[in-house]
């Protein structure tokens, strides 16, 4: 089963506020939401970091933040007390995520995988992802998403994009 079709059925089965958004292929946060409509605010940017832990133990993490925000790496580094992070390579994000590179979802379906986002995001009454497809998006009550996808949450996004350019 596809990490699409594994996440509809998720949510169609646990009764959650969510609808499709079809839209030109996308893999980028800022014109993704331009295509979907809605303050790149309230887009659930998804990244996969490596912690590493030790000399030989490396933990995966699933970073969601606001889609205006980066995530500030050295905060994941704290909240797993590790020695080192990095982004994951492209290779071990599309294996743990279940999808290609620009359209992860905010959902772990593995263990080896923890999902971790931040509260700003979690402001937002609702929330738009790539759902694991480049041409299809998930508008998710927030609500929802917290009570079926669990994370732990914590201040993990950094600087907002317009602090940067």
């Amino acid at each position: 089963m596809s990490t699409y079709e594994r996440l509809t059925r998720l949510l169609e089965s646990h009764g959650a506020r969510f609808r499709l958004v079809p839209h030109e292929p996308q893999g980028v946060t800022s014109p993704a939401s331009l295509l979907r409509g809605h303050p790149l605010s309230q887009a659930a940017k998804c990244v996969v970091a490596r912690v590493k832990l030790g000399k030989k133990v490396n933990r995966f993490v699933l970073a969601v933040v606001p889609g205006d925000r980066l995530v500030a790496l050295d905060a994941v580094r704290r909240l797993w007390d590790g020695t080192y992070v990095s982004f994951a390579t492209r290779e071990t994000a599309e294996e743990l995520s279940g999808c290609v590179s620009g359209t992860i979802v905010p959902f772990s379906f593995r263990d080896d995988l923890e999902l971790v986002a931040d509260p700003r995001l979690l402001d937002e009454p609702e929330i738009y992802f790539n759902a694991a497809r480049l041409d299809m998006s998930i508008a998710l009550d927030t609500r929802d998403y917290v009570r079926l996808a669990g994370p732990r949450i914590a201040y993990i996004a950094g600087t907002s994009l317009a602090e940067v350019g």
